[in-house]
């Protein structure tokens, strides 16, 4: 019996409003067909299952016990088809869904934390997928179609036209320290004031990395030797608050530090000569399709760009 795949979701609504009013003719008036067409939509159903589904009655309509079961079974899916169009609505709405973000750690805190904030005070129930690491990674997780966007770099070796590139800002890179150190009362910190220090800081090839090297040699100073490479930001703070280390830092991510509850007891250094990375990007995927779920978070990190 194949029933399954020849019932109809009207042939369920009029079992289930003939079950509540107990009429045909009411029924039929609320579903908007006719009394007759009504009636052979009924009859169709009992030849499909196999028996009366109501009994007739002076007062009215009354299920049979194979009625009671067919009613039983058309509320569930009833229910569940309902639920279906209301959550293809709320998806296509951009109100559900699954959003994946591939990040460097500067926008991270500064643009995207706020963006999806802001996105998910009015659409809460839409689920954040965030990953923060390198650009290269993060292009390369974009291309496998892990991500629906990122916030990175573009290394060298891709072409820029397979993907749609939106200039962000950039970032300025200032120096993390414990709140005991010698230097973080001083004002006006030059590079020179530094070249003994030892520090923590992003492995070779990194943007910050590459800025803070760059403004030493720019200054006909040699690089910093004694460093110690890391790209968690927890090992990082760890070796700030436990010694005299420093931090190169995003500034969004050391005001965080520094400004916030945390309370890591850590301030930055006030430099002489600002150092900044060159901007990042939001970059998609060319050949990926956008859900509006992605892309109402997509237009919310603008906002905070």
């Amino acid at each position: 019996m194949d029933i399954a795949h020849r019932l109809k979701p009207n042939q369920l609504r009029l079992l289930m409003t003939i079950a509540e009013t107990g009429q045909l003719l009411l029924a039929a008036n609320r579903i908007s067909v006719s009394q007759p067409a009504a009636s052979r939509i009924l009859a169709d159903v009992e030849k499909l299952v196999g028996g009366a589904l109501f009994t007739r009655h002076p007062k009215g309509m009354e299920a049979t016990p194979l009625g009671a079961i067919c009613i039983r079974h058309a509320k569930v899916i009833l229910e569940e088809m309902d639920e279906l169009a209301a959550d293809a609505q709320r998806f296509n709405e951009g109100k559900i869904g699954h959003v994946r973000v591939g990040t460097v750690t500067g926008p991270a805190v500064g643009t995207l934390m706020p963006a999806i904030q802001k996105v998910k005070a009015e659409a809460a129930d839409i689920e954040m997928t965030i990953e923060v690491g390198p650009s290269t990674e993060l292009v390369r997780g974009l291309i496998a179609g892990r991500f629906d966007f990122i916030i990175s770099r573009l290394p060298a070796g891709y072409d820029s036209r397979d993907f749609r590139l939106h200039p962000a800002r950039s970032e300025e890179v200032t120096f993390l320290v414990r709140a005991s150190h010698p230097l973080a009362a001083q004002r006006a910190v030059a590079l020179t004031d530094l070249l003994d220090s030892e520090w923590v800081v992003q492995v070779l090839g990194s943007p910050i990395r590459e800025a803070v090297d760059s403004a030493f040699l720019t200054h006909d100073l040699p690089a910093p030797s004694r460093v110690t490479n890391t790209a968690s930001l927890l090992v990082a703070l760890s070796m700030v608050q436990a010694s005299d280390i420093i931090a190169p830092l995003s500034r969004e991510v050391a005001a965080m530090l520094c400004e916030g509850r945390l309370n890591a007891d850590v301030v930055t250094l006030d430099l002489a000569t600002p150092i900044t990375v060159p901007p990042c990007f939001v970059i998609q995927n060319r050949e990926q399709p956008v859900t509006r779920a992605a892309e109402k978070v997509f237009a919310a990190v603008f906002e905070f760009l």
